[in-house]
């Protein structure tokens, strides 16, 4: 009798390839070279008849038939570890790897306790993440979920809420003494104001506020326009450089300590969603099961 799967190895050296980028990176992975990995993936694309990868001179990229095969592949891998865990009576002891992605926001303020509390209750599993407000291909880029700010209705993705998290106006007492204190929406025109520039988009984020009962959105001038880490409009806030907005989390001590004080506190009520995204097709490990299940509790 033939053996049915007798082209795991080649399986797995392609999986290697496409989720470092590159032959060199797979192999270093594999402990083998990047030569073993370009044949194994050849002998892979012979046996289905289909291309997986492109190859450049530069840069290896998944070709549709491809990504779709990783996926599956990954599928199949993640059962088959499940089902090794379960037989050799390990199936209360999680391991394996979770691979997520989340904004900066979230990753410096939100997430730290999360993941202590998970390394308590998961030692064997490994978490890679990622901390970036660059909107990540979940499929393309191999990761298991992402924390993500905003609405995701028409996404393709499951998303489940984390929280909604409210915003205010804050600026240092240093840049008000100075520059005034804003009565009302209206007054910020003349101020220095601080926004972040929407990696999605390359606009500037508009200041959310509720004005009499009424959602207003407003498109602050900027002084100095912050993209790729929202935090930095908190740092220029502190420094006395103007007025910004952000999330209650995110300034907190920063109030409490008197480093910043809350501006036209009369516009809160607005706020904007955090949710965790996964892909609907794609067949959940049982680390990423507790990953997101922690998410969702805290």
């Amino acid at each position: 009798m033939s053996r049915q799967f007798d082209y795991l190895d080649d399986l797995e050296g392609f999986l290697a390839v496409a989720e470092h980028g590159s032959f060199t990176a797979g192999a270093v992975a594999l402990s083998t070279t990047a030569s073993v990995l370009s044949r194994a993936v050849m002998r892979l694309e012979n046996r289905l008849g289909a291309q997986l990868l492109r190859r450049t001179t530069r840069r290896v990229t998944l070709t549709d038939t491809g990504r779709q095969y990783m996926e599956q592949a990954r599928a199949a891998f993640t059962l088959l570890g499940d089902a090794e865990r379960e037989a050799g009576g390990q199936g209360d002891a999680l391991r394996g790897r979770v691979r997520m992605s989340v904004p900066t926001t979230y990753g410096h303020f939100r997430l730290p306790a999360v993941l202590a509390r998970f390394a308590s209750d998961y030692p064997q599993v490994k978490v890679e993440l990622n901390i970036t407000n660059r909107s990540v291909d979940l499929t393309a880029e191999g990761f298991d979920l992402a924390v993500r700010l905003g609405e995701f209705k028409d996404s393709g993705l499951v998303a489940r809420k984390l929280a909604d998290e409210a915003l205010c106006l804050v600026a240092a007492p240093t840049y008000l003494a100075h520059a005034g204190t804003p009565r009302a929406l209206a007054d910020l025109a003349g101020h220095a104001c601080l926004p972040f520039i929407l990696p999605r988009t390359g606009r500037i984020a508009p200041w959310v506020f509720r004005d009499g009962g009424a959602d207003v959105e407003w498109s602050a001038p900027a002084t100095i326009a912050v993209s790729d880490d929202v935090l930095g409009v908190v740092s220029l806030a502190v420094a006395g450089i103007g007025i910004a907005q952000s999330y209650d989390f995110i300034v907190r001590e920063h109030l409490a300590s008197g480093r910043l004080v809350e501006v036209l506190p009369q516009l809160r009520g607005r706020s904007r969603p955090f949710s965790v995204l996964y892909a609907p097709h794609r067949r959940q490990s049982a680390a990423t099961r507790a990953m997101i299940a922690l998410l969702t509790a805290a």
